[in-house]
Order: C-alpha cells, then structure tokens, then sequence
C-alpha cells in the first residue's frame, strides 16, 4: 500500500476529529439516532475511503458549517428595529413611564466613558466591541445604545439556541447576528468560525465579541476569556497590512454591561451551582427565552426611576496596548508604537502561530483587568455583597453549597446592615477615586438609608419572591443563591476582608480608666 502524503493525512484527521467529536455528542441525545449512525459509520470506514473521496467530505463539512455560521444584514430589518420598536415599546410601557419619572426610554440607557474615542475609531479602522456579558439582553441592548449614538451597526456572533424563539430569531438574523453552535467541539469547525469573524474584519465590518464565550453563570466579572475569536482582530490586521490597505488598523474597545436586575440571573446561579465546574453550559431554556417574562422584566425596569449602565472603556489594539484618541497606539509613557514592528519579518507581516497567540493572551489579559475598572458598582450589587458577606462571617465552617441552603428566615440585625453598607460604601469612594472602579450615581451620592431602600426596591420589582425584606429592626434574607448571584459582581477586589472576623489575638484590648 501506497504511503499516504501529508495532504490527504491532514484532511482524514480533520474528518476523523470531527466525527470523533459528533458521536460523543450525540451519543447523548435520543432524538439523534440516525445522524449518529452516519457519524459512526463514516469513523468506521473512514480509513477505506480514496483521498479524493475524503477531499469531497471535507468540502461538504466545511460548506455546512459556513451556511450554518453566515449572518445576514437587511436595512430595512434595521430601520424598523431602530424607529418603530422603540416607539412600540414606550406605547407598551407608557404606564411604568409615566409613574417613573422624569427619565424617558432612552435616558434608561446610560452611555459613558470613552463615547467620543469610539466614534472617531470607527471612521480610523475596524472596531471590535468586546462587553461582558450577563444577559442575552446584552446584544439588543447594545445595539440599541449603538444606534443612539450615531454609530454604524455591528456584526456579532450569538449562541444557535438563542434562534429558538422565532420572534427573536428574526430579527437576529437580519441584523448582523451569526451563528455560533457551542456544541461543536471540533477544530475544523472553530477554524471556519474564525475565517468568517477574520474575512469580516478585514471587509471593514465593525464586530462585537463576548469574550467570556457565554453569559456569566456566577453573575461576577469575567476573568478567564476565550480567546479563539479574539485572535481573529490580530489576523485581519495581519492580512490587512499584507494587502496594503490603507486603513488596517483594528481597534479592540471593552465595555461593562451593568444591570440592577438581570433577566436570567435566578437560572444561571442555579445552573452554576447544580454542577461547578460542570455547567451545561448552555442554558436551552430561561427567562430569555420567554416573552411573558422578558414583558415583565422589562415592565418592571421600567417602571423604576432606574438606569443601566454601559461603560465604554480606554480602546485597545490587537496586542492590548492603549490607543490614544487619534488612534494611535501608545506606551504605558503615552509614547507612539509602530505596530508593524510586532508582525514584521524580514520587512514583510507574516502569521506565527506561537507568536500571535502570545498576543492574544496578553490582549485577554488587558481586557480583563479594564472590565474591572470598568464595572459600575449598582445599589442590588452592594446590598447583596454586604449580606452574603456578614452571612458569611457567621457562618465561617459553611461552604458555598451550604451557604445557599441556609433558610429563608436567615435575618441580620438592621443596624449592623446599615454599618457594613457605610463600610462598603468607604471603600468603593477610595477605589473609585483611583480609577478601579466605577459608581452608579446612587451608590456615588445618596445616603446609606437612600441606597438600601433602592436595592430593596429592585429586589422586590421583578424575581418572583422578595430577595430581602425589612421587618421591626431585621433585615429577613429570602434567597441566599440569589444574594450570592448579584454578590459577585463586587467579587475580586479584596472587599470580602471588610467582613472578615478579627481574631482574638488581634482584638483591640478595652482602655483602661
């Protein structure tokens, strides 16, 4: 038998990968019977098969993924979603408007930061918006914000389970939505997912990532962020050089999403804490799902004299340098990079895939530290930080799972609330005063009594039981998993060491007379 050449190894590993990967998948679904008995069959005889046949395959795999991923953008789509549906939405709601207030439907997103950089860098190059993100709200929300500005829309990739609902489906996928299918494992897929975000680029569409891949499960600030679509600004800049065109550069521009409430929060604390580690990691039925219940989330949002608040942070380029409002980019002196220098080889752009990888995650890294200094700390934030916290100093033996499970008569003397808020509220003023954080015009200027009866508002607005009620001079904890889940917004700073015990070693000894 002839030894087979390296191209005809390469296209049956793919193949091999990604039936290996189809089978594992379907083997747990019932309904999928018959698809996997092809997948198995191809596995099987695989190996039989000539190069040419083997060559067809690959095509066809590869075709069926690019149809499934590939957005579409219809104009007239956009100007219906941007003039009437808003005007429907006030009709909706005029009754929670007219009771909330001097604030409008716009005036409910509140758009702040780096707004002016970002209006100039989408006329310099190509922006990717990379938010966090904690509802699937996000991308409307976004969107709509965007289009208040005056910006051109943007591309983005959305989860292929958000297609369930056909309402939301349709305007997805004539809005520049594609689709991203996280059930498939395989690298031939992830590659054609990342030749359509990098062609994109390199077209001069404007993109939006999540880069932690999928909603935030534990409600807090992402961290560790997938970095396989993030990789795809570093190439199209890359290939945009190598072409000589005349605006290569590719902006990269964090930003925080910051809710009082979120949509699904109840369902992703409990998926997260059913399985840590093991998540399903797509939730195929929530609150977004649901249009009754995304009619009464926003109801009652709306009928609050209440913001969200999306920050848009410093911009960056492909290898997480800081980008100046000209669209330079810049040392941490305030000094210009040529940035052809990072790619440049012999004088010509050239690809390495070590190389540009280590860009990436020093771009994941920065992206990362900005979402926390970008986080805009809300009332329902602190006052749940503050509980769990105190709950959890009185309880030092009990882990997460036991703290969650604590019962829903859990109280907290009120006096001792009102303390751990001024405590919290110090210290978010000296953090916020060195730029690590942002504060919600409530939390910034209201008094501590102000704050809790706006958290305790919100709280009671929407999730289906009371988080927290006051009753006489008590503070009654309903929902521990819930408290935890607005709790970790504020993980990550070091404010748990405000509640820690101090121990009797340390105690101030009483003065003596």
């Amino acid at each position: 038998m002839a030894a087979k050449g390296p191209t005809e190894a390469a296209v049956e590993l793919a193949i091999n990968d990604v039936a290996f990967h189809e089978i594992a998948r379907l083997e747990t679904d019932r309904g999928k019977a018959a698809r996997l008995k092809e997948w198995v069959d191809l596995y099987r005889t695989l190996g039989r098969r000539g190069a040419d046949e083997k060559a067809r395959l690959l095509g066809e795999i590869t075709r069926g993924y690019a149809s499934d991923i590939v957005g579409n953008f219809d104009p007239r789509v956009y100007r219906f979603a941007t003039s009437v549906i808003p005007r429907g939405l006030r009709l909706l709601f005029r009754n929670q408007l007219a009771d909330a207030g001097p604030l409008g439907l716009e005036q409910r997103i509140t758009v702040q930061g780096h707004v002016a950089d970002l209006k100039t860098l989408v006329q310099r190059g190509t922006v990717i918006l990379v938010p966090t993100h904690s509802s699937n709200l996000d991308s409307i929300v976004i969107g709509f914000a965007l289009d208040r500005l005056g910006l051109p829309p943007f591309t983005y990739g959305a989860g292929k389970n958000l297609f369930s609902n056909w309402l939301i489906s349709f305007f997805m996928q004539n809005l520049g939505a594609y689709k991203v299918d996280r059930r498939l494992k395989n690298g031939l897929y992830k590659d054609v997912l990342k030749t359509y975000s990098t062609v994109i680029l390199e077209r001069g569409y404007h993109s939006l990532f999540f880069p932690g891949g999928t909603r935030s499960r534990s409600g807090g600030i992402e961290r560790k962020l997938k970095l396989g679509l993030l990789g795809t600004g570093l190439a199209a800049f890359i290939n945009n050089l190598r072409a000589g065109k005349p605006n290569p550069n590719i902006y990269v521009v964090p930003m925080t999403i910051n809710y009082p409430l979120v949509l699904e929060g109840a369902t992703q604390i409990d998926d997260l804490l059913k399985a840590m580690g093991k998540s399903r990691y797509i939730i195929e039925d929530d609150e977004f799902t649901k249009l009754g219940r995304m009619l009464t989330y926003a109801g009652s949002v709306l009928g609050f004299d209440g913001r969200m608040f999306l920050h848009i942070g410093q911009p960056m380029d492909p290898f997480g340098n800081l980008v100046d409002a000209e669209g330079r980019s810049i040392d941490p002196r305030g000094r210009p990079i040529d940035l052809r220098k990072y790619v440049e080889v012999d004088g010509e752009a050239r690809h390495d895939a070590k190389r540009d990888a280590e860009y990436t995650r020093e771009l994941g890294e920065a992206i990362g530290e900005a979402f926390m200094r970008y986080n805009v700390a809300t009332t329902t934030q602190m006052a749940a930080f503050v509980l769990f916290e105190m709950v959890k100093a009185r309880h030092p033996d009990l882990d997460i799972y036991h703290l969650v499970r604590l019962p829903g008569d859990t109280a907290l003397p009120l006096h001792e609330v009102a303390a751990g808020l001024a405590r919290l509220r110090d210290r978010l003023l000296l953090e916020a005063a060195a730029g690590r954080i942002q504060l919600s015009p409530t939390v910034q200027g209201e008094t501590i009594e102000r704050i809790m009866e706006v958290a305790l508002r919100y709280f009671r607005m929407y999730h289906t039981r009371d988080l927290v009620h006051i009753e006489g001079e008590r503070v009654l904890l309903n929902d521990m998993k819930l408290l935890y889940y607005y709790h970790n917004r504020l993980a990550g700073y070091g404010f748990e060491r405000i509640f820690e015990p101090v121990p009797a070693d340390r105690a101030e000894a009483p003065a003596r007379g």
